[in-house]
């Protein structure tokens, strides 16, 4: 089993470069998705990554629980279309549940379920894609959900990295190999001369 994850912006082309990779693998594709058709827009959204998937893929499409990974064959690689979506879902439905998700009881058990359906993947015995959003790059959300969206999504995103064994991050359709990065930072050799003692 492998785990591969595949991270980028909004249209950078990561989820062209997941179905690319899992046809290498041979096997049957299942894609995961997790978005849901809420306006006209976001259904033609759907439309099209659907109609751009190769034909032999079978799409199932799934809710926040962990329940349908356990419908994904160990023999089928399985590409989740998208890890935001999912927190974006998590996040929705515990505001709806109390009204609110601005407390630390909201955030812990938003970050609970996110760690649930993280724990669920890392188990699986198949070859695993999951396909996510980088987000906080830019301003500050203006409500609580979505400082709550943005966060629990980047600690699962660099928890994934971390488990992975494979991470990419495609920018305007190039891939980085995160795991040939450096995890930690080191000071600059040289320095500057000028502030040499």
């Amino acid at each position: 089993m492998s785990l591969v994850v595949v991270t980028g912006g909004a249209r950078s082309g990561k989820s062209g470069a997941a179905e690319r990779l899992a046809v290498l693998r041979g096997t049957p594709v299942v894609v995961a998705v997790a978005g849901s058709a809420g306006d006209e827009e976001m259904a033609r959204r759907i439309a099209t990554h659907r109609a751009d998937r190769p034909r032999a893929f079978t799409t199932l499409e799934i809710e926040s629980d962990t329940a349908w990974i356990a419908d994904v064959p160990d023999r089928s690689c399985l590409v989740l279309e998208c890890l935001g979506s999912l927190v974006s879902r998590i996040v929705a439905e515990e505001s709806m549940e109390t009204g609110e998700v601005a407390s630390s009881g909201a955030e812990e058990r938003v970050q609970a379920r996110t760690e649930t359906l993280l724990d669920a993947l890392f188990a699986r015995r198949g070859d695993t894609i999951v396909v996510t959003n980088e987000a906080g790059d830019g301003v500050v959300p203006a409500y609580p959900s979505g400082r709550l969206f943005r966060d629990t999504l980047g600690r699962a995103n660099r928890l994934l990295v971390d488990r992975a064994d494979g991470a990419w991050l495609v920018v305007a359709g190039r891939a980085v190999d995160l795991h040939r990065l450096p995890s930690d930072l080191a000071w600059p050799r040289g320095g500057n001369p000028e502030l040499t003692v």
